[in-house]
C-alpha cells in the first residue's frame, strides 16, 4: 500500500514539473483599477473651517491626480512648462520674475499670484477676479497664448495616451474618460489642499514660541490704525486690508499705486465694466510675503522695504483709491526707520517653512 502511494506521489510530481515547465512565462493577472473615494483629510490648524464645494469633495485620489496635472508639462503646447513652472513651492507657489515667461518666450501681463489657502478665497480668482471658481482658473493659463498656449483638446489627447493618467482618472472618477471638467476639478482639489497655517506667527498664537522684541513691536504697528491727530500713537494700519486669519479681506481695492492719469491696467473694471472698479485688484494674503517678491499686480516693487515705503510716503490719490489710504496720502504713516525694520521683521514671521517643505505638495514625478 505504501509503495503504491509513493509511486502516485512520484507521478504527480513529474506531472507538476512538466506543467510548470510548459508555461515558463506565466504573467500575474492585470491589476483591476477601480474608483477610490477615500476622503482627503485637510489639515488647517487654527484657521477657520473652509467652505469647500459640495460637488467636488476632496479625495486622496482626486488630490493626487490634481497634483500630477499641476506638475504635468504636457499641459503646454511644447511640453516644456507646467503650472508649477510659475507657481513654485519654494517661493510659496509664486514666481520670482516680474512677469512669467510663457512657452513662446513672451511675458505675461501681471505678476503670478501665490497658490495657497485657496480654500479660504471667497471672491473669485486672478488679480481681477475673472475666474468664478478655482476650477475655472485652473484651465485658463493652459489656453493663454502668453502662458502655456495649448488647446484643451490637445491636452486631453496627450493625457489619454498615458495609461498612468487613464488609471488615475479611473481611481478618481470611476472611468478612464478624460474630460476638461474632470481635469479642472482634480486641479481644484490639489490647489485646495495647499494650506499655509504653521508660520512662526501661528506658533506664537498657539503659545509655542515667543516673538522677539522687534517682531512684537512690528505686530503692534501692523494692527494699530493710522492716527493723524496723535502721530505718536499712530500705527501702520496694515490690518485694515490684510486682516483676519488669512491676512486679507477678500476684496478688490485700489491701493494708491497711481493717479487716474497714470492708470495702465484697469484691473477689476475689465471684468465688471464699472468705472468705480478702475485700478482695483484683489487684496492678496500676506502669509509668506517674504518669499513672493516682486510685489503688486505689476511687480513694480522688488523688495518689502519698497512696499513699506510706498504705504508710508508714496500713496497717489485717485478717484477709486480706498478712503482709508487716501486719508494717509498727505501725512504718510509717520513710520521711522526703526518702525520699518520692526514691521518687516513681523511680516517675516508669516513665513510657513512647513508648507515650503511638505512633500505632499512637491513634484510627484
Amino acid at each position: 500500500m505504501n509503495k503504491y502511494i509513493y509511486i502516485c506521489a512520484f507521478l504527480f510530481s513529474i506531472a507538476l514539473i512538466y506543467s510548470c515547465s510548459d508555461n515558463p512565462t506565466m504573467e500575474p493577472p492585470e491589476e483591476v483599477i477601480e474608483i477610490d473615494t477615500t476622503p482627503y483629510e485637510l489639515a488647517y490648524g487654527a484657521l477657520p473651517a473652509p467652505n469647500l464645494p459640495e460637488d467636488n469633495v476632496l479625495t486622496v485620489q482626486g488630490v493626487q491626480l490634481g497634483r500630477m496635472l499641476f506638475y504635468e508639462k504636457m499641459l503646454s503646447s511644447d511640453n516644456s512648462q507646467s503650472c508649477a513652472s510659475c507657481h513654485r513651492q519654494e517661493h510659496a507657489f509664486s514666481d520670482t520674475t516680474k512677469f512669467s515667461i510663457g512657452v513662446q518666450g513672451l511675458p505675461g501681463k501681471r505678476q503670478a499670484m501665490s497658490v495657497f489657502n485657496m480654500a479660504w478665497n471667497t471672491n473669485e480668482f486672478f488679480w481681477d477676479g475673472r475666474a468664478h471658481l478655482l476650477r475655472d482658473q485652473a484651465i485658463l493659463p493652459i489656453q493663454d497664448e502668453l502662458e502655456m498656449d495649448e488647446t484643451l483638446d490637445n491636452v486631453i489627447a496627450k493625457l489619454a495616451d498615458s495609461k498612468t493618467y487613464r488609471d488615475q482618472f479611473t481611481r478618481t472618477f470611476g472611468d478612464d474618460e478624460i474630460t476638461v471638467d474632470k481635469m479642472a476639478k482634480a486641479m481644484e482639489q490639489f490647489m485646495f489642499s495647499i494650506v499655509s497655517y504653521d508660520s512662526k506667527f501661528d506658533q506664537w498664537k498657539a503659545g509655542l514660541v515667543e516673538l522677539t522684541e522687534s517682531e512684537e513691536r512690528g505686530r503692534l504697528l501692523y494692527e494699530t490704525e493710522y492716527n493723524p491727530f496723535f502721530p505718536q500713537f499712530s500705527g501702520a494700519d496694515c490690518a485694515h486690508c490684510h486682516g483676519g486669519a488669512n491676512f486679507e479681506n477678500d476684496q478688490y481695492m485700489n491701493n494708491g499705486l497711481d493717479s487716474d492719469e497714470n492708470f495702465m491696467d484697469m484691473g477689476r473694471a475689465k471684468v465688471t465694466m464699472d468705472p468705480s472698479d478702475n485700478a482695483k485688484f484683489k487684496v492678496p494674503s500676506l502669509r509668506n510675503i517674504e518669499l513672493t517678491a516682486p510685489y503688486m499686480h505689476d511687480g513694480r516693487f522688488a523688495t518689502l522695504e519698497e512696499v513699506i515705503d510706498h504705504y508710508n510716503e508714496g500713496i497717489h490719490p485717485s478717484t477709486t483709491i480706498d478712503p482709508a489710504l487716501l486719508a494717509t496720502s498727505e501725512t504718510g504713516l509717520f513710520l521711522n526707520d526703526e518702525d520699518k525694520v520692526d514691521l518687516l521683521n513681523f511680516l517675516k514671521t508669516l513665513t510657513d517653512q512647513t508648507m515650503l517643505a511638505d512633500p505632499a505638495y512637491s513634484d510627484p514625478f
